[in-house]
């Protein structure tokens, strides 16, 4: 349990440090096609008997690229391409699980697992989770801007493509450490919803982050305690707490929330 709940934790820390960047940014629909693409790299891992984050992490990247390819030679906008290539992944690893003789368990794949996780996917969290902070803190200016203004940024001679590349990298991994607390189907909440209730409680970013963390955190921790002793699903659990959150946050927000915009206009 103890395992569990660090685990979770430290997901929790990740995903709302990504996320800060991915609301800013406006991409939570990347986030969620990138969730979905790494199913079969996942199944081709377990069947494989190799570690579950490389096959995951290759097939998010390589969701990311395909993207990025498709969607520079034709005429197609982003969000069709999007569709198109995360539907296309998601159903060829569906079709892997259906035909694979293994005992890989769809419902942990789709929700989660953390409670049962083992050494060996702990090493692998951890090693993806602090690899992830660490470039996002190494490129924590650049990727701002990036964010905020990306024609800025390439005029005062950042690599935007680079940039670009890199936080879809970035993201992938998150995708793969997020992957044991709350599954495939879910991960993309973890990506979005503490950078959306940071959004709401500041207009600064380093309070953002804060706000973020905070909120995933206490989600992911409450979340595993009340699954664990409920028997529910762990990642549903989490998710449905960071929901709440999003809603007490859209409420009550200092600046931007219901009351307080009510207040301003009488």
């Amino acid at each position: 349990m103890v395992k569990a709940v660090c685990v979770s934790a430290l997901v929790g820390v990740v995903c709302a440090v990504l996320s800060c960047y991915v609301t800013l940014k406006g991409w939570s629909l990347m986030g969620d096609a990138i969730s979905h693409a790494v199913v079969p790299g996942v199944v081709l891992s377990y069947m494989a008997g190799i570690p579950f984050a490389i096959g995951a992490f290759i097939f998010g990247y390589g969701t990311t690229v395909t993207i990025g390819f498709v969607k520079e030679k034709t005429r197609v906008k982003e969000d069709a391409v999007i569709g198109v290539i995360f539907t296309g992944f998601f159903a060829f690893g569906l079709v892997l699980i259906s035909k694979a003789r293994s005992n890989i368990d769809l419902f942990h794949i789709l929700f989660g697992n953390v409670l049962g996780i083992s050494n060996e996917d702990i090493i692998q969290t951890v090693i993806v989770s602090v690899i992830t902070l660490i470039a996002v803190y190494i490129f924590r200016k650049d990727l701002l801007l990036f964010c905020f203004d990306p024609n800025h940024a390439r005029s005062i001679g950042i690599n935007t493509q680079f940039l670009y590349y890199m936080f879809l990298s970035l993201m992938s991994l998150t995708v793969v450490a997020a992957l044991q607390a709350v599954g495939i189907i879910l991960v993309v909440s973890m990506l979005v919803t503490p950078g959306a209730i940071a959004y709401l409680m500041s207009d600064r970013f380093n309070y953002m982050i804060g706000a973020a963390v905070s909120a995933s955190v206490i989600s992911c921790v409450a979340g595993t305690y009340i699954s664990y002793y409920l028997d529910g699903a762990t990642g549903g659990c989490i998710v449905v707490l960071l929901t709440i959150l999003f809603f007490i946050a859209m409420i009550f927000a200092p600046r931007h929330g219901l009351l307080a915009q009510h207040k301003s206009v009488h």
